[in-house]
């Protein structure tokens, strides 16, 4: 395994600990500005929001540079912003810490994809997507409980002190271990970059991306009253049930990058296939717990197996300018989460009990599916040239001669 893709998979868990772990710390943090707990959700919103500016807005700003140093610069943002969160006197530098932390989010995944596709041969590249995805799974399994006891036991900035110094050692890793490139400057433009969004199957991939990951963030953004109101588990059980989540999702990113190696379209139409039949299940059994921790882990599973496949897709059909694509897909991916939350909390307003988000995303994943079995069919008719049968997209990082392969 290239030794850069393992700073790239740091980078991802310190990311995704800033991304979720404040989820657990709201309380302390509204009880600290004395605001309520809706005006502490700006929090989590803002950050969504700002990561799908970024996603589009950053990576489209720096798409001629050379992809190592643009890592190494998004992540002094991401240093800077939870350094600002950490020191924070009041409720707006707060959110401004949340929002200059979170523009590098996209970036990093969206230009982080294409150099790790870069490091592996072409049968290996949504493996080695997966394997940095493994950083942003292993902040849910690993990181949100601990940086949750950190902040409730120390004090929450203590938490973002150690998301700082994680950043910090995430760079170091890059600056270190990934290998330069000379692709994004005289390979790529803002204008080639713009031409790949011509492609109908780059949309294509973007919707169902929106609408596969919206499914499982339907089910998932009100697990708690799920949990507590349905399946009868008490409220302090909640942080190590959804380890169990965050383990499925672990194993999911990997298998799913494997599969996806092998056939990127049929992957994707069985996970999402198998992501609809979980979530029906999960709706059907809900009150029973046993069956609700059985469900947990394989929605995890199934709802991140499908990340490597959605991003290597995107990148596939975007094959000669992926880097913006691929970060206009991360901000896919939170759309979806915002999509998903908004039609289940429609759903709980209605009255319709709280195994109605699962519901809802149960639904959702169907069009996702809809979607993509279109699409394969239409990649099908365009012809093998542009085939996702087989995947060949994100060409290879190409190193400069005085720079060293680094293994």
């Amino acid at each position: 395994m290239p030794a850069g893709l393992i700073a790239l998979a740091l980078g991802g868990f310190g990311i995704g600990l800033t991304e979720f772990v404040i989820m657990g710390l709201l309380p302390e943090i509204a009880a600290d500005f004395g605001v309520s707990e809706a005006a502490a959700g700006w929090f989590i919103t803002g950050y969504a929001l700002s990561v799908v500016v970024g996603a589009l807005l950053v990576t489209a700003a720096v798409t001629r540079l050379p992809r190592k140093p643009v890592l190494i610069g998004l992540l002094v943002l991401f240093i800077a912003g939870n350094f600002l969160s950490a020191i924070a006197d009041s409720y707006p530098a707060m959110l401004i810490g949340r929002i200059v932390a979170a523009l590098c989010h996209g970036a990093f995944f969206g230009i982080g994809s294409v150099v790790a596709a870069g490091l592996v041969p072409a049968h290996k590249k949504a493996g080695a997507i997966a394997i940095m995805f493994t950083g942003l799974t292993a902040a849910n399994v690993l990181g949100v409980p601990f940086g949750t006891f950190l902040g409730q036991n120390f004090g929450w900035r203590s938490t973002f002190w150690a998301i700082t110094i994680i950043g910090v050692v995430a760079l170091m890793g890059i600056a270190l271990m990934v290998p330069r490139t000379t692709e994004g400057t005289a390979t790529s433009s803002l204008r080639s970059e713009l031409g790949a969004f011509t492609s109908g199957q780059v949309w294509l991939s973007i919707v169902v991306t929106i609408l596969g990951f919206g499914g499982m963030f339907g089910a998932f953004t009100y697990i708690a009253f799920t949990l507590t109101e349905v399946s009868g588990f008490d409220p302090h059980a909640v942080p190590w049930l959804l380890v169990l989540f965050g383990a499925g999702l672990f194993v999911g990113n990997i298998a799913g990058g494997k599969a996806a190696d092998k056939s990127i379209d049929k992957t994707l139409m069985v996970i999402l296939a198998g992501l609809a039949l979980v979530l029906v299940f999960f709706a059907l059994t809900a009150a029973s717990p046993t069956a609700t921790l059985f469900s947990l882990a394989l929605m995890g599973g199934f709802g991140f197996a499908t990340v490597p496949g959605l991003q290597m897709r995107v990148m596939h059909f975007a094959a000669t300018a992926p880097t913006l694509a691929s970060g206009a897909n991360i901000g896919a991916f939170n759309l979806g989460n915002a999509l998903g939350a908004w039609l289940g909390g429609v759903t709980i307003t209605m009255g319709l009990g709280y195994t109605s988000p699962i519901w809802a995303g149960a639904a959702i994943t169907v069009a996702a599916l809809l979607v993509m079995i279109a699409a394969a069919a239409a990649a099908r008719r365009g012809g093998a040239a542009q085939s996702a049968s087989a995947p060949q997209a994100a060409p290879d990082v190409v190193r400069e001669p005085e720079e060293a392969p680094v293994a």
